[in-house]
């Protein structure tokens, strides 16, 4: 019974930051109505900031003090918010925020090949190559760079190193940052502040432009930086303590299907062929890098009714920092 609850809450926690995190796209085109892209990076970083903030204080916790772990955080902060958030301002100029969505389903595709460089993904098989190399080519035929004529292409391209910098600030706050001790709640907070030290110093690049914002417009500014980005941050931080990074980054299955949906009813937008034929191959070819065979620990796990979690443990038999990490 606790493992029948303990997925059903996974798959809850799956599906809300699906949500959440498929609809920032449709909030971020609407906020380029009036900001510009610096701007909007801005933005989502300080209110998402004050966001966990006001919830790390109000449950009593406290920001990490540690100087070594704030390095880890502004090393986490750049690759996971700072970066990501820019390109995906500056992508979406040019880009419908639908296939924004779809091209941000990339991000397990990058996850897996970072851990083949790295050498954490060792007897790579052949299905699971197969899945990368075929995502990657239905990236290229969303990107369509034989069509240079169109503007679309850079604007993709900006949002491709989007989803790899999420791979990569996945993978770093996986590896350097939970399980240590540390509550979740606080390292989001401490996070997004660290990205807003990093982003505000770029306002005069294009951000000090006088802003002539409407009531629909500031809506959807405040919905993006509360929720989009503090709570959904939030809670990509608990299911990276929960379910690992690379797990993780498979909630980009479910982005597109958000993404294009609130794209085409709220926005109109057109999806074309080339883009609906891409996204269905990055989707068949991440499909392909998940396939694995149950390692021997997760077995065990099934036949006893447990869970396991990283290093094939059982969640109960994890050290009791590592538990606490989730809150």
């Amino acid at each position: 019974m606790n493992g029948f609850i303990d997925r059903s809450r996974a798959w809850a926690r799956f599906g809300v930051l699906a949500l959440l995190w498929g609809s920032t796209f449709l909030w971020i085109e609407l906020a380029l109505d009036a900001l510009t892209p610096v701007q909007v990076t801005c933005s989502r970083c300080v209110l998402g900031a004050l966001t966990l903030l006001a919830a790390c204080l109000g449950s009593g916790r406290r920001l990490p003090r540690s100087r070594a772990v704030w390095g880890r955080i502004v090393v986490a902060a750049f690759f996971c918010n700072a970066l990501p958030f820019a390109m995906f301002s500056v992508g979406q100029q040019s880009i419908d925020s639908g296939v924004a969505g779809v091209l941000n389903a990339t991000t397990p595709l990058w996850s897996l090949l970072i851990g083949v460089v790295t050498g954490a993904e060792r007897g790579l098989r052949p299905s699971r190559l197969g899945g990368l190399l075929l995502g990657f080519a239905g990236v290229v035929l969303i990107f369509a760079p034989w069509r240079a004529a169109e503007p679309g292409g850079w604007g993709a391209l900006a949002v491709v190193v989007a989803a790899g910098s999420y791979a990569v600030g996945f993978t770093f706050m996986s590896h350097f940052l939970v399980g240590k001790g540390i509550p979740t709640i606080s390292l989001s907070a401490a996070q997004l502040v660290a990205a807003t030290a990093l982003t505000v110093p770029t306002l005069p690049t294009g951000g000090l432009r006088p802003i002539d914002i409407g009531p629909g417009t500031l809506i959807a500014v405040v919905i993006l930086g509360v929720v989009a980005t503090g709570a959904t941050f939030h809670l990509t931080y608990r299911n990276i303590a929960a379910e690992g990074a690379t797990d993780t980054a498979t909630v980009g299955y479910l982005l597109p299907v958000v993404s294009v949906a609130l794209g085409v009813i709220v926005l109109d937008e057109d999806f074309g062929l080339r883009s609906a034929v891409g996204m269905a191959v990055v989707l068949a070819g991440v499909g392909l890098t998940r396939r694995q065979s149950r390692s021997p620990a997760q077995a065990r796990a099934k036949t006893t009714g447990g869970r396991t979690g990283r290093n094939g443990l059982p969640r109960h038999g994890l050290p009791r920092h590592e538990r606490d990490v989730r809150q």
